[in-house]
């Protein structure tokens, strides 16, 4: 009699439709990934003989759960170390036991400590940044990420260059001679350049530039308006067509400073001034010095470096997600709270840099909502209490045709 082919149709479907409630409770699980039955028939072969051509079967079975890896989409927050996967890969987690887990879930946080952390508290796995913000080019100790809270160090300046800028070629060589900066006739421009020393305090450096015949200029530098840090004349000359004559052109500056600051050394580059007939102006120059910056803020980029981002408007890495990949991610083992851990199917885990290898990039400040799709999941359930009402049919038409044999006289 079929009782066993519906039995095993009710358990198949009911394990199956445990399977999709599954999925339907984690929906709004962040790094969730919706899984499947595979289902297949079952065959005794000692009951009719394993080839005969009457074999009928008996029943389904599930051989196994399968887990879809597919993106979920990514929603943006308001938490700066919110991370989602685009692609590949697995959050490397140190848990509190010691031991390694993998995640797709990227709600971070930092605790009281420093350090980025899941929802449940166990450790984001990656490497660190050194003093200057520097990461390894390659390789590099995977250790529990930690974001430090130290204030940016000073940068003295070191370098000034004008990008773009002009010298009136119609001025005239200044009726006062020789360069006196407090003279306003003894030369024709001067440009205010704000630079740095060692201990982040800021100085006003002024370039002059004094016409001395046509086609050539002088250039001079002083140090907030100290005649004592006046530097020497530098030679500057134009072609025809309002282009210096030789190139590099720069302008060599030292200063002592009555701090405890070092000696200032700046290079000042003024390889793009052109000589033109028209007003002297500068347009556009840098300089490569800051004051101190406190933290102020930390963004992920796609490459899952974190950046602090100071007060003196720098940016300083702090360290680099490391992701995981698997050659079969269906072998992982789950444990529950969105964690997989490696097994003897899956593989052991390659480990490398967001957009290095396999690995899929970083989209900071967003997390990656359960790829569960809702509405096949109600669909699925649907087909699955049908085919439950369907081996349960059968049951009760096999329990009918025994009761009549069983009224038999």
């Amino acid at each position: 009699m079929g009782f066993s082919q519906g039995l095993s149709g009710l358990n198949t479907s009911s394990r199956a439709l445990d399977v999709i409630s599954n999925n339907i409770a984690n929906t709004s699980t962040v790094g969730f990934k919706a899984s499947s039955a595979v289902f297949a028939d079952v065959y005794a072969g000692s009951l009719t003989g394993v080839s005969s051509a009457i074999q009928i079967g008996y029943g389904s079975k599930i051989t196994a759960v399968y887990q879809s890896f597919i993106d979920g989409i990514p929603t943006t927050t308001n938490n700066p170390l919110d991370m989602a996967i685009i692609g590949n890969g697995f959050y490397i987690i140190e848990r509190f036991d010691g031991t390694t887990a993998y995640s797709r879930n990227g709600q971070f946080d930092i605790n009281k400590d420093g350090y980025v952390i899941t929802p449940l508290g166990e450790k984001v796995m990656g490497v660190k940044a050194d003093d200057n913000g520097f990461l390894p080019s390659s390789g590099g100790i995977i250790e529990p990420l930690f974001v430090s809270q130290e204030d940016c160090a000073p940068r003295a300046t070191e370098n000034v260059s004008i990008r773009s800028g002009n010298l009136d070629a119609d001025d005239d060589v200044p009726i006062h001679a020789p360069f006196d900066p407090t003279d306003l006739d003894s030369y024709n421009f001067m440009h205010p350049v704000g630079v740095f020393d060692s201990l982040g305090g800021q100085h006003m450096l002024a370039i002059y530039f004094v016409k001395t015949a046509p086609g050539t200029w002088d250039a001079y530098a002083m140090l907030d308006n100290d005649l004592t840090t006046l530097s020497p004349a530098t030679a500057l000359s134009f072609d025809a067509y309002g282009k210096p004559v030789t190139t590099p052109v720069q302008i060599p500056y030292t200063a002592a400073l009555p701090s405890s600051a070092a000696t200032m050394n700046v290079n000042i580059d003024i390889t793009n001034l052109n000589q033109y007939g028209s007003k002297s102006a500068i347009n556009d120059l840098a300089q490569d010095g800051y004051t101190m910056g406190r933290i102020a803020g930390i963004v992920v980029n796609q490459d899952g470096i974190i950046q602090g981002r100071y007060t003196n408007g720098q940016a300083k890495n702090l360290g680099q997600v490391m992701l995981a990949t698997f050659r079969s991610n269906q072998g992982l083992t789950r444990v529950g709270d969105n964690l997989w851990v490696e097994s003897p199917e899956s593989g052991p885990p390659i480990i490398g840099r967001p957009r290095s290898g396999l690995n899929g990039l970083i989209s900071g400040g967003q997390v990656e909502e359960s790829n569960v799709d809702l509405t096949q999941e109600l669909v699925n359930m649907i087909i699955q209490q049908r085919n439950y009402q369907a081996n349960a049919q059968t049951i009760r038409t096999q329990d009918q045709i025994m009761q009549t044999l069983v009224n038999l006289r």
